[in-house]
């Protein structure tokens, strides 16, 4: 069954694909500078919400687009109906690997939480309408350095830090471009993608998520790592027991600021006030929950008081007797997108090659760009698996699975090896030396960072 969801393509994938492409290069041109060529590539796109709640709105705004007005409501709507596209071929992508994998996804409700308002959201609507007029293309230095006061507003209201935070990468990415017109290529749909998520969420009706406590034992499936220059973030995704008997998959994360020094295996000391949860993924251990906050989208708040470490549990063992047929979250609306599809899967009887999986006749491509350095996974260890715990992505057109655990045999030993197995510092001589070293620097910044905070 998952062979031939991995093998299919949905009815439609590629030519809803094609109109967002359409959509994305008149982003990169600009919606001030519309020639006939992308003017009906746009109209392809309205044609496409015929029928639909959105048909009205979509034909107006583009209309009114290609005519040369751009408002900040004909740009809420274009990234609205953006979203709308990409989402239905997430749920497309996501209902295939769902029958295949024999789960039941709970339907979405949407959330009760009051809307973020104010004049900080009207200031990024008004950057953001300029970056479209502008195009990726026009956009120069004085253009990307525009979300700057924006940005600083926002931090200072926790409603608001979601939305900051995206724009501050945004505008990060295109003040290292800046000026674009000279770049050889421009990442379009990226630049999109993030466009059009910060559009919405600078709307004043977009609702917050309101979490709901939950009890329980959470069982580690495997760890995604997130190593960036200034971040650390590990990610857990696992399953959790109810009382009731239920079992879900949900996925948990911590995350600590750093500096690009530090890197590897000396990025879990970053980690330092999780205990807990250090602990729980570096024995694999089982966690009891009680009233740990949880989301409607399968996300675990992490509250280290409200989490205590249990027994051993073997996450192999626990996917094979528990992850087929579990119960799956509901994604939120900013989330269904084929790039955010990350779900947990247990591999087996695959042939491993160099860079793939071949599970009875379908190549199944290893994602080998994510294993992390932080972690003792590596390629070779993945090509000499049996099996492997990890996730299904869908990233340039095809699927892919990004390992997070594998078993395998080295010098014909049996050896299990996860990506968080370091989560308390490297259990292999030579790294665990390196470590040493590079703990050192830790400490030594943590400790000036000390001595300012204290002046």
């Amino acid at each position: 069954m998952l062979a031939d969801a991995l093998r299919s393509r949905p009815a439609g994938l590629d030519e809803a694909l094609a109109l967002i492409d359409g959509l994305d290069d008149a982003l990169v041109h600009g919606l001030a500078r519309i020639d006939e060529d992308r003017a009906a590539a746009l109209e392809s796109f309205a044609a496409a919400f015929t029928g639909s709640p959105l048909a009205g709105r979509v034909s107006d705004s583009i209309g009114k687009v290609v005519a040369g007005t751009v408002t900040d409501d004909h740009v809420a709507v274009l990234a609205g109906a953006r979203s709308a596209l990409t989402g239905a071929v997430h749920d497309a992508l996501l209902a295939g690997l769902d029958e295949a994998l024999g789960r039941v996804r709970e339907p979405w409700a949407a959330p009760a939480g009051p809307a973020h308002s104010g004049q900080v959201l009207a200031g990024g609507r008004s950057w953001l309408r300029e970056l479209a007029i502008a195009g990726w293309r026009g956009v120069d230095h004085e253009l990307a350095n525009g979300g700057a006061q924006v940005v600083s507003a926002l931090l200072a209201d926790p409603a608001g830090r979601r939305l900051a935070v995206l724009l501050d990468g945004f505008s990060a990415e295109l003040r290292c471009a800046a000026p674009v017109a000279t770049l050889d290529r421009v990442p379009v749909r990226r630049w999109a993608d993030l466009w059009s998520r910060a559009v919405l969420l600078s709307q004043e009706t977009f609702p917050a998520h309101e979490a709901a406590p939950a009890d329980g034992r959470f069982l580690l499936l495997g760890v995604d790592l997130h190593e960036h220059p200034t971040v650390f973030r590990a990610q857990a995704h696992g399953l959790l027991e109810s009382p009731g008997g239920g079992v879900r998959l949900v996925r948990t994360s911590v995350a600590a600021a750093k500096v690009d020094t530090i890197s590897g295996p000396s990025a879990w000391r970053m980690l330092s006030a999780f205990p807990v949860f250090r602990a729980a993924l570096a024995g694999q251990r089982v966690v009891e929950l009680s009233g740990m906050p949880l989301t409607p989208g399968g996300d675990l708040l992490w509250d280290e008081s409200r989490a205590a470490v249990g027994e051993p549990a073997d996450p192999f063992a626990a996917a094979r007797v528990r992850l087929g047929g579990v119960s799956a979250p509901a994604v939120a609306p900013l989330d269904r997108h084929p790039a955010a599809i990350a779900e947990p899967v247990l591999l087996e009887g695959y042939t491993a090659g160099e860079g793939s999986f071949d599970l009875g006749g379908v190549t199944l491509a290893v994602d080998s760009d994510r294993l992390p350095e932080a972690g003792p996974l590596t390629p070779a260890l993945v090509a000499a698996s049996t099996a492997c715990l990890g996730l299904l992505r869908w990233d340039g057109g095809r699927w892919a699975v990004q390992p997070l655990a594998v078993q395998a045999t080295v010098r014909k030993k049996p050896v299990t090896v996860h990506t968080a197995d370091w989560a308390l510092g490297p259990t292999e001589a030579k790294a665990a030396k390196a470590e040493a070293t590079a703990g050192t620097a830790v400490e030594v910044l943590r400790e000036r960072a000390g001595r300012l905070l204290r002046r």
